[in-house]
């Protein structure tokens, strides 16, 4: 189950949608979902998240705490609204475009996918990229 919540004006929108590409993401990596929850937020929700939980003092787009069990995934995905869409501007990049990767990284995650080295990051991007072709593709 993938649940999406709010904890500013974020609306998704078309949630099912965003559901079922996710669902197909995870298949696709030979993994089971369990439970998914994404938080939407604001800047300063996510960095209280950050400062209290892992000791950074630091905005980010995206804070993942994983609770899964073998290839069943489950966990908490925080994003931050504010830094995808300052992200999107920065990289020329539609929003839309920029909340999938992000919504897709806190997955790649739990799948195993690491990005703290350039090898690691270089790999992350390119199944992000990936996984975003996944969204338009219909299932028979």
């Amino acid at each position: 189950m993938i649940n999406f919540y709010s904890e500013n004006d974020f609306s998704l929108g078309d949630e099912e949608t965003y559901k079922s590409w996710l669902s197909r993401v995870i298949s696709s990596e030979e993994k089971r979902l369990g439970e998914i929850s994404y938080i939407f937020c604001d800047d300063e929700y996510l960095l209280d998240i950050n400062q209290r939980f892992l000791n950074h003092d630091t905005y980010t787009d995206i804070i993942s705490f994983d609770d899964s069990l073998g290839n069943l995934l489950n966990g908490d995905i925080y994003i931050s609204t504010e830094r995808v869409k300052e992200n999107a501007e920065e990289y020329n990049e539609e929003f839309a475009t920029e909340l999938k990767r992000v919504l897709v990284h806190g997955v790649l995650h739990y799948c195993g996918y690491k990005d703290k080295s350039e090898e690691d990051a270089a790999q992350m991007r390119e199944k992000e990229m990936e996984k975003i072709e996944l969204f338009h593709v219909e299932q028979s």
